[in-house]
């Protein structure tokens, strides 16, 4: 595992300056619902894949608080050059993580370990390189629901279905998608199941980072929709662990 330790900035301020061209589409279709009559209520800012982002970054909270935990280097099963396996449900990663004597990460763990004290957008900087993490690629349409890892792994149908999906890369085979702490993966590959502390049964999941698709895969943005039963072809996990505390000086 990894030492994740520093000063969290709970809120951060991240401007976009370079848009990718589905901004300039999504304001378009919406100058021409809006000349048509249509009610056009919320009014995007900014694209969800922002090719650069302005530098540094706004901490806009009254004051950072220290964070120290211990993150898997690689996503589940923590094994470098593996495939990790998705179709898991949050409570599938919450129990496969306790069976190792770990826990699963939080949101908040997951964005420091992904952005540094820099508080980067992206785990590699402040502009979007589809040659450094596995995101970007062309999205295909799903055709049946697949089971979950073991049930779909035993089911040649279901097998197939997951197969012609599948756009993972092995676990940190792409060197230049590490972290400022040496964490690999945490944007792109597959979408990561997180907990949200405080939240009631069955909004305590999150997940983070995206996958392989045309998505944001950022270090910040989370996905809640998803209740704690769901799973997905693209969603997986990693387990993280609380650290002994630093040693008096």
């Amino acid at each position: 595992m990894v030492l994740v330790a520093g000063q969290y900035c709970p809120g951060v301020a991240h401007k976009c300056i370079d848009h990718h061209d589905e901004y300039d589409r999504a304001m378009e279709r919406r100058e021409r619902r809006r000349q048509a009559g249509e009610e056009v209520s919320v009014r995007m800012n900014e694209s969800e894949r922002c090719l650069r982002y302005a530098e540094p970054a706004v901490c806009v909270s009254k004051k950072r608080r220290p964070m120290r935990l211990c993150m898997d280097r690689y996503e589940w099963p923590n094994r470098k050059g593996e495939l990790p396996p998705t179709l898991h449900t949050w409570h599938d990663a919450v129990a496969k993580c306790k069976g190792v004597g770990k826990r699963l990460c939080t949101a908040d763990e997951f964005n420091f370990a992904c952005e540094g004290e820099q508080m980067l957008p992206y785990p590699y900087g402040f502009a979007r390189d589809a040659s450094k993490c596995n995101i970007d690629r062309p999205y295909i349409k799903r055709e049946k629901n697949p089971k979950r890892w073991d049930a779909c792994q035993a089911d040649p149908e279901c097998k197939a279905e997951f197969d012609r999906l599948d756009q993972r890369v092995p676990a940190g085979s792409m060197p230049g998608c590490v972290s400022p702490f040496g964490v690999y993966d945490l944007t792109g590959n597959v979408n990561e199941w997180v907990t949200r502390p405080g939240e009631e049964p069955p909004h305590r999941s999150g997940l983070k980072g995206g996958w392989w698709g045309p998505v944001r895969c950022r270090c910040r943005p989370m996905t809640t929709f998803h209740p704690e039963e769901d799973w997905g072809y693209e969603a997986g996990f990693r387990c993280c662990a609380d650290a002994q505390a630093a040693p008096a000086m």
